[in-house]
């Protein structure tokens, strides 16, 4: 495979996974609001926050609001990760190698840029805002079934998948930092309703509740850390995903799974086999806040060999 095609599937994965998880996180922080008796302004500020990208839009709107967040994730293309930016990225991307994806992907990512790009977009999503979220899901997702579906499962569906799973892992460990650091700290509420709120907006905002309730009988933020971090079957979970990824990468070069070819394997490797072999506890004596950070860190080290072993060009950060 041409490395230009592997780089356009690659990242056309992973804006479409992206543009669904921003949807996913507005839709429940929407959601959430409705519940919530106090104080709620700190809730859009930490949406912000789990994208890594607050000094941008403070720079661009000022203070904290929820229309100036809202406008900022979804149709803002001055962010390289609004929904709209991610979506017209992605259609780019698929635009160039239309020959190596089927009919019914290209159809359905068309689509959605087209939906989006419609003078009347905007107005529709700030008038039902739930409704504009679920439709971003439906079309991520349908785009995701198409992938698996019309798709033959060789090289190139491998780098969709290696895509679709390196920005979930991503996006999950932002998240789950992010409010892990807001809302264990309030011990004032710790056990009272707004707390149990709280930690299952977390959950909803990776379609984790109902996994995560068959497996634990309450919501406590030790055991909903270990579930999204180290759950071994969970397909948002950290270790999930790099599992998948490690998985990916073997297949893509023809090595075996106990060594390793080039350095994106060998740092996606050491990285899934410390997640299968650390447990919660030891996690959280070190500290959460920079046991997340480091493994940010690290797989964005992997991301950058991903990008020099597979696609030929210096790794930058999308």
């Amino acid at each position: 495979m041409l490395s230009r095609v592997a780089n356009s599937v690659y990242w056309m994965s992973r804006y479409v996974e992206r543009a669904e998880n921003i949807a996913r996180f507005i839709s429940v922080n929407q959601n959430t609001l409705m519940d919530l008796p106090i104080e709620k302004s700190n809730q859009w500020e930490s949406l912000i926050t789990a994208t890594g990208d607050i000094e941008l839009y403070k720079s661009l709107y000022g203070n904290i609001s929820q229309q100036n967040v809202v406008e900022f994730l979804t149709f803002d293309q001055r962010y390289p990760s609004s929904i709209y930016t991610c979506i017209r990225n992605a259609r780019e991307n698929a635009r160039t190698i239309r020959e190596q994806i089927s009919s019914e992907l290209w159809r359905q990512i068309n689509e959605a840029y087209l939906d989006l790009s419609a003078p009347s977009a905007r107005r529709e999503a700030f008038a039902d805002l739930n409704k504009f979220c679920d439709g971003i899901k439906n079309k991520c997702t349908l785009f995701k079934g198409f992938c698996d579906s019309s798709m033959t499962h060789g090289e190139t569906w491998q780098f969709m998948r290696l895509g679709r799973m390196m920005e979930r892992a991503d996006k999950t460990s932002r998240v789950l930092d992010v409010k892990y650091y807001i809302l264990l700290p309030n011990s004032d509420y710790v056990g009272t309703p707004y707390d149990n709120i709280q930690w299952a907006s977390l959950l909803k905002s990776v379609s984790a509740l109902e996994m995560y309730r068959l497996e634990n009988l309450r919501i406590e933020p030790k055991s909903v850390v270990n579930f999204l971090v180290l759950d071994a079957h969970f397909p948002r979970s950290i270790r999930f995903c790099v599992s998948i990824c490690e998985d990916c990468l073997h297949t893509i070069s023809g090595s075996q799974n106990d060594e390793y070819t080039n350095s994106a394997e060998r740092q996606m490797g050491r990285l899934s086999s410390e997640l299968a072999y650390t447990d919660i506890n030891e996690i959280l004596s070190t500290g959460f806040h920079e046991y997340i950070d480091q493994f940010q860190r690290r797989l964005n080290s992997a991301g950058a060999g991903i990008a020099e072993t597979f696609f030929g060009i210096p790794h930058t950060v999308n």
